[in-house]
């Protein structure tokens, strides 16, 4: 079973993902919280596997939690509910190391996928959503030293490019001709350099480089 803590100031969403949540066999929703902070205080006790995370909350906003989780509770895995007017917020989500993000108004089939993918430590990135969020006008600037560029060898741009376009290992293994084991090691090559722990963080920092505008 994977549990499920969602976290979100509007009562009408949390019952509303818990209606949709609880259709779902192996999904378990353990607990609700109002905002970051007792989103925090719940997680010791109620031991999610994944929380659903909003951004813009009272007393303590989601970025905010999400730091503390990745920093307290690294094996959580984290999605972001979102809104398409939240890009600049959905962008420091995932570089704070959410491991994915929704639309609020994503089908039952979208929120099933990103969560079993989350809990899995997988990130579904869809192109569409991606190129939105990503856009130029709020994109980042890097955070860390151009050099870093150059560091990627052209198999591992290859491997991030085809994550960023939403593909899983299995599919990314296909298409290079490589083992699933080796597209993890690229991966975690990829995390290494760009000082990440995520496949949406590193997607990220990739975009504010411009890396995957080919």
């Amino acid at each position: 079973m994977i549990r499920i803590l969602i976290t979100d100031d509007h009562l009408v969403v949390r019952e509303g993902l818990r209606l949709i949540l609880e259709t779902a066999e192996d999904i378990e929703v353990v607990g609700e919280a109002m905002d970051g902070a007792e989103c925090l205080e719940l997680v010791p006790t109620l031991k999610p596997d994944v929380v659903l995370m909003d951004l813009q909350m009272p007393r303590m906003d989601g970025i905010t939690a999400i730091g503390h989780l990745r920093k307290n509770f690294p094996e959580i895995a984290i999605v972001i509910l979102t809104t398409y007017n939240e890009d600049d917020l959905m962008i420091r989500g995932l570089q704070a190391g959410a491991r994915g993000y929704l639309l609020k108004d994503s089908s039952r089939e979208n929120l099933l996928d990103a969560i079993h993918a989350a809990a899995r430590g997988e990130t579904l990135l869809k192109p569409d959503i991606l190129a939105r969020v990503l856009a130029p006008q709020s994109a980042p600037k890097p955070v860390f030293p151009t050099q870093t560029d150059s560091m990627l060898t052209e198999r591992e741009l290859e491997v991030l490019q085809l994550a960023a376009k939403g593909e899983r290992n299995k599919e990314i293994a296909y298409k290079l001709g490589i083992t699933e084991r080796t597209v993890k090691a690229h991966l975690q090559s990829i995390y290494q350099k760009f000082g990440v722990d995520s496949r949406a963080a590193a997607v990220a920092v990739a975009a504010g480089k411009g890396l995957l505008n080919e």
